[in-house]
């Protein structure tokens, strides 16, 4: 934690963002270029992703560590060349809509060919891989790109988002699981004295029968100077409840069934 005096100021100071989480995951394969696509034409205003690193360094988007859920392949991904990933059917372990998305073309994509199909979009990159050599090498392919000014990198391992602000990252970065919970749950005193470092909290609107979606955190984050972004929302009602709440963005996995809620509450508001 660093020392920082909480600003007072709380009105909202961050565009609203619709996130596409994985793309539009519940219509076409996650992380997919497809899905991504279909997610912006949706109405989604930004796009949420994960990485992980081969073993010959190639930063890939993609979930989970193996490749056993999505692709019927129960090897790591850091065990694995891009080469073999390439061959991985992006679609084969999934049910979408009552069809098997195997043997459809879907593929896993690369962090550089993401941010080169969508040039300007809003980025936010979850390094599920975690350490410092693996925050290193995505950073360097997001520099490559050109992209530092809209990819925000988060984690919900600590040491890995500390890595990131350490190798001297200039985009934004996401707090890690123990600083969300502390700005979510220390006395404020505490939280008057100690600034967490980072621009992003990124919560799930409830765990485990806890409820974050609350006024009193919106007031913390706020304080903070935090972007204060939900996931994963799909349900209409609950996407504008978190816009008059005052978060700043939601993730969901159909952005085209919360886009029109979330527009009326924007301007519900906007008239308020």
């Amino acid at each position: 934690m660093t020392s920082k005096t909480a600003s007072p100021d709380t009105a909202q100071a961050h565009p609203f963002r619709l996130y596409a989480h994985r793309g539009a995951s519940a219509i076409l394969p996650e992380n997919t270029l497809e899905a991504f696509a279909r997610a912006l034409s949706d109405g989604a205003d930004a796009l949420e992703t994960d990485v992980h690193v081969t073993r010959d360094g190639a930063v890939v988007v993609h979930h989970d560590r193996t490749g056993h859920r999505t692709a019927g392949i129960a090897r790591a991904v850091a065990q694995v060349t891009l080469d073999e990933v390439r061959r991985w059917d992006a679609g084969q372990g999934l049910v979408l809509g009552g069809l098997r998305m195997g043997g459809r073309g879907y593929r896993v994509p690369t962090l550089d060919a993401l941010l080169g199909a969508f040039p300007d979009v809003p980025v936010n990159v979850d390094i599920k891989a975690h350490g410092r050599s693996v925050a290193a090498r995505v950073i360097e392919v997001v520099r490559q790109c050109g992209a530092e000014g809209r990819v925000t990198l988060t984690s919900v391992d600590d040491a890995t988002c500390r890595a990131v602000r350490a190798l001297g990252y200039r985009g934004p970065v996401g707090l890690g699981r123990l600083a969300g919970l502390f700005v979510v749950a220390a006395p404020r005193f505490l939280l008057r004295r100690f600034r967490p470092p980072g621009q992003a909290l990124q919560i799930p609107w409830k765990f485990k029968g806890q409820r974050f979606d609350r006024p009193d955190v919106v007031q913390r984050a706020r304080e903070l100077g935090l972007r204060l972004d939900y996931w994963t929302i799909d349900d209409p009602a609950l996407a504008a409840s978190l816009v008059a709440l005052g978060a700043d963005g939601v993730m969901s996995n159909d952005p085209g069934r919360v886009r029109g809620a979330i527009d009326r509450a924007l301007e519900a508001a906007r008239g308020a």
